[in-house]
């Protein structure tokens, strides 16, 4: 009984410790949400969008039944400054490029608009980024100030990009990036979605990003604006070409060549793409998370072994202290209360994401065994890559060999 203390101890002293210094983590801060039209923020910075020029773009494979919802709230932008999107269709086997350009007629911004077909996959590039590199080399003005990279299921309120570009210049910082609010419709999407976001704060805390004294950093990919005389300077996209995990490969890049970096939440940008099942949220997990261990079987070991000592072990000291009390072992209700303590912790930390995304309170109880499915997606995600079936996304698949060449 005192081993089994030992470790139920040894976790709670690791649940106060992440709450308490991991950089409110659990917080859903800082924000950065779109001022309301006419309010006084957006007043202000219209002036000085007005010389500051922001050219979009927008990896899209195979994305012609999302379009419809997302691409105009790109396009019809309230931005006063000069403002350019470029779509590349990723060498798309549907009606992408038509559905964009329709798309942007309905807005009545068609000019802003360029559909721009992409080049096959060279060797050593990963999808997304290769296509983020055509659009900001061949389909963008290259005398643009900002770069906007944004995904084909994200939406956008109006005054999100006069918002980004107005923190960037308020703060002299040099890529803006706010997490989008992700879907959630199924009790999958409700257990497995807001934990995504919760694990993601956990590795990435946003206030440790935007400080410039520490070494954390990282980016959501589904918006996010740099400046592209610094990305430049840094090395460009070229510079992160193989990354499977772009976005936190990104605010890596910026920030190590010197770069000021800020990374919070917002309502007012959405991803509208379902989930809906756990087979789904599984590949989507599986897809890159042994690349953001870098391939490394003892990263794999101890990240499996810690998501358990932090996960596992508070419910299961809580109810079989509480089974080994109620059959008279001395000692078992210290063991369920120490557990106790360390669950309620765990889920109340988690209500503020939950409440963030709308899910409801009740997965918090069980993040116990959305931890333990995260655990099992990252084994999952080794098991393909050693198997040949890694980075697999919309018909590509990036295996072993890629990775080791990269």
């Amino acid at each position: 009984m005192t081993a089994l203390w030992s470790v139920a101890g040894v976790c709670l002293v690791l649940w106060i410790g992440l709450l308490s210094l991991r950089g409110g983590f659990w917080r859903v801060a800082p924000r950065l949400d779109a001022a309301a039209r006419g309010s006084v923020h957006e007043r202000a910075a219209s002036a000085l969008e007005r010389s500051r020029s922001v050219a979009a773009v927008i990896p899209a494979r195979n994305e012609a039944d999302i379009l419809p919802e997302t691409l105009p709230t790109v396009v019809a932008q309230e931005y006063g400054g000069a403002f350019h999107v470029t779509l590349v269709d990723d060498q798309s086997t549907d009606a992408t490029s038509a559905v964009a350009e329709a798309g942007a007629e309905v807005t009545g911004c068609s000019d802003r608009l360029t559909v721009l077909h992409g080049e096959p996959l060279p060797t050593g590039w990963a999808g997304k980024v290769w296509a983020l590199a055509q659009g900001s080399q061949r389909g963008a003005p290259t005398d643009s100030d900002y770069l906007w990279f944004t995904d084909a299921d994200i939406a956008h309120d109006a005054g999100v990009l006069r918002a980004l570009v107005g923190k960037a210049e308020s703060e002299d910082l040099d890529l803006v990036s706010v997490m989008a609010r992700l879907r959630v419709d199924s009790c999958w999407d409700r257990l497995l979605i807001p934990a995504f976001v919760y694990f993601f704060a956990k590795l990435y805390p946003f206030r440790f990003v935007g400080s410039p004294h520490r070494r954390t950093a990282g980016a959501a990919g589904g918006c996010v604006l740099v400046r592209r005389r610094v990305l430049e300077q840094s090395g460009g996209i070229e510079a992160i070409r193989s990354a499977l995990i772009d976005d936190c490969a990104l605010g890596r890049l910026i920030k190590r060549g010197g770069g000021r970096v800020w990374l919070g939440f917002t309502s007012s940008v959405r991803s509208v793409r379902p989930y809906g099942s756990l087979r789904s949220i599984w590949d989507m997990v599986a897809r890159s998370a042994y690349d953001q261990l870098r391939y490394s079987p003892p990263l794999l070991v101890g990240t499996v072994l810690g998501m358990a000592l932090l996960y596992a072990v508070p419910p299961l000291a809580t109810l079989g202290g509480l089974v080994a009390a109620a059959l008279g072992v001395p000692g078992a209700a210290w063991l369920a209360v120490i557990g106790g303590i360390s669950w309620g912790l765990m889920a109340a930390s988690f209500l503020p994401i939950l409440d963030h995304h709308d899910a409801g309170r009740w997965p918090a109880v069980l993040l116990p065994l959305a931890g333990s499915l995260y655990a099992a997606m990252v084994m999952s995600s080794a098991w393909r890559h050693y198997t040949g079936r890694g980075g697999s996304w919309k018909g590509r698949t990036r295996g072993a060999a890629d990775a080791a060449s990269s």
